[in-house]
C-alpha cells in the first residue's frame, strides 16, 4: 500500500481501539473502507496489513458479527472474501442504541431496590432513567430523518 493509504488503514485502527472494537478490526475495516476491488481474501488482509492469518481471521469473524462487513464465496473458490456490507454504519449505529435500554433498565432496576425515598439519594438514578428514557424517544425519529436525506441526495 501507498504511505497516504497505509495512514489511513492505521488511523482507521486507531479510531476504532478508542471506540472499544480493537486495532485489528479498525485496520480491517480501513482496508476494506478503501479496497479496489472491494472484496479481498483474508490472506490479501493479512499480505496488505502485514499482520498474522489469526489476527486477521479473529478480527474478520467479530466484524461479521457486528454486521459490518460480510463474508463471500466465489463459486468453485474455497477461500473467503469480505467486503464491507451495505447499510452496517446503521446497524452499528441501531445496535448500539439499542444496548442504551439496558442502561435505563439498570437504573428503573436500581430505583425498584433503592429503599430511600430521599431525593438526594435517588437523584442519579433517576437522571440516569430520565436521559436514557429521552434517547428511546428521540433515536427513532433521528434515524427515520438520516435515512430520508439518504435517499433523497443523488
Amino acid at each position: 500500500m501507498e504511505e497516504a493509504r497505509e495512514r489511513y488503514v492505521e488511523d482507521f485502527g486507531v479510531l476504532f481501539d478508542q471506540l472499544g472494537g480493537g486495532p485489528m478490526m479498525g485496520r480491517v475495516l480501513g482496508v476494506l473502507l478503501i479496497a479496489d476491488p472491494p472484496e479481498l481474501a483474508a490472506e490479501e488482509l493479512a499480505d496488505r496489513l502485514r499482520a498474522s492469518r489469526s489476527s486477521v481471521s479473529q478480527a474478520t469473524h467479530a466484524l461479521v458479527q457486528m454486521g459490518l462487513i460480510e463474508r463471500r464465496r466465489r463459486p468453485g473458490e474455497r477461500r473467503s472474501y469480505f467486503r464491507m456490507k451495505p447499510g452496517a454504519w446503521q446497524v452499528m449505529l441501531r445496535r448500539r442504541i439499542e444496548g442504551l435500554r439496558v442502561l435505563r433498565e439498570m437504573a428503573e432496576s436500581g430505583l425498584a431496590v433503592l429503599d430511600s425515598e430521599e431525593p438526594e439519594a435517588r437523584r442519579n438514578l433517576e437522571e440516569m432513567r430520565d436521559f436514557f428514557v429521552a434517547w428511546e424517544r428521540v433515536v427513532p425519529e433521528i434515524f427515520e430523518r438520516i435515512e430520508r436525506e439518504m435517499k433523497e441526495e443523488p
